[in-house]
């Protein structure tokens, strides 16, 4: 693995917005600013709308290939239904950036299911047989599931160079996204990792307002995205964190951050735990999202995407954001929203978790509609 790439990485999936499209000028002077600090690493994917185009003219039209590492990957659940369909993908990547090559090329969002269909469609030996052919220089995968199945797929694809995996200070320890487990299945296996949602999608960067004054009193000049983004640093066998920064100021934030960077030292961690405690402290609806509820519901409300978006509110302090969310984990799933309750209950006889489903959703529907 090359020893050269920054430490900090650019995710282009964010990028800033200019009508229905990307704005290409506000992406040169990002590229642009991210180039003259010095770094170098570059995450987009078949599957980010306008994203990869926008790469080209942004990056590969305007700088030398060898001077940036450029990743992308190939996405089987965006619309593929053959194993030539995904095979595809990696050609029309090429001829998007215009590139030449991946310098990482990553099977994207593997978990027990789509691990199942690369296998199957053989498209390990695909891309190992296109890295031979010199169009792809390292071969990995980015991760959504448990601890047990990275185990198995990393067990079974030795191959694999590197892992990309969600973590953050946040998730260290969330029984759902398990980072703190998964990063300790990839150092078992030796595997480079590279983070993704260190600052978990911009929520951390303007957290719970008390999560904030813990920060802000163990160092009033650092933001808590720092924070977010040198947590998921320090971390052993880390080979680059990504941020998707869609303007300058956060861009400059996160090059500060980085620019020389040192781990944090056991008072930093010290904080971050700190902040964890009040972070785990907070209110919010303990649901699993399992959909018991969903099933026995006569009136179709969605509920676990309902009480998704306000576990945002709750531990985020981000109305916005959860409204957005509130839309598409309900309406966009084609499920009604929780005002359309009639308490009859039978959600809360299903929910293995003995959460109080009727009082939840009504504060849902206040707080939300």
């Amino acid at each position: 693995m090359d020893k050269t790439v920054g430490r900090l990485g650019f995710g282009m999936m964010r990028l800033p917005r200019k009508g229905d499209g990307i704005d290409l000028e506000e992406t040169k002077k990002l590229v642009d600013a991210f180039m003259v600090s010095r770094f170098n690493y570059f995450d987009t994917a078949f599957a980010y709308p306008g994203s990869e185009e926008a790469i080209k003219e942004a990056l590969v039209d305007r700088y030398p290939r060898k001077s940036y590492y450029l990743a992308t990957k190939c996405a089987i659940w965006s619309g593929c239904k053959t194993k030539e369909d995904a095979e595809r993908e990696l050609d029309i990547s090429l001829e998007r950036t215009g590139a030449g090559y991946f310098d990482f090329y990553l099977l994207h969002a593997l978990n027990k299911d789509s691990a199942k269909t690369f296998e199957e469609w053989g498209l390990w030996d695909y891309f190992l047989k296109k890295k031979e052919e010199g169009l792809i220089h390292h071969l990995g995968f980015s991760f959504h599931d448990s601890p047990e199945v990275l185990d198995d797929i990393l067990t079974r694809h030795p191959e694999a160079e590197f892992v990309q995996l969600q973590i953050n200070w946040a998730d260290w320890e969330n029984p759902k996204v398990q980072s703190r487990k998964c990063w300790e299945v990839a150092r078992k296996h030796n595997k480079k990792i590279i983070v993704m949602e260190p600052v978990k999608g911009g929520l951390l960067s303007d957290p719970h307002p008390e999560v904030k004054k813990v920060f802000k009193e163990a160092d009033p000049n650092a933001s808590p995205a720092s924070w977010a983004i040198r947590f998921a640093a320090s971390l052993d066998g880390v080979m680059t964190v990504l941020s998707g920064m869609s303007n300058l100021e956060m861009l400059g934030d996160n090059v500060k951050t980085m620019w020389n960077f040192q781990g944090l030292t056991q008072e930093q961690n010290d904080t971050i735990e700190r902040a964890r405690e009040v972070f785990d402290a907070l209110p919010s609806v303990p649901c699993t999202k399992c959909d018991y509820c969903a099933k026995v519901c006569p009136m179709d409300i969605g509920v676990s995407g309902s009480f998704a978006a306000l576990n945002t509110v709750l531990l985020y302090n981000n109305k916005e954001r959860a409204k957005d969310q509130f839309k598409a984990l309900v309406t966009n799933k084609g499920r009604k929203f929780p005002d359309k309750c009639i308490k009859c209950g039978k959600c809360e006889e299903a929910c293995p978790q003995h959460i109080a489903i009727r009082d939840n959703l009504k504060k849902a529907s206040e707080i939300l509609l």
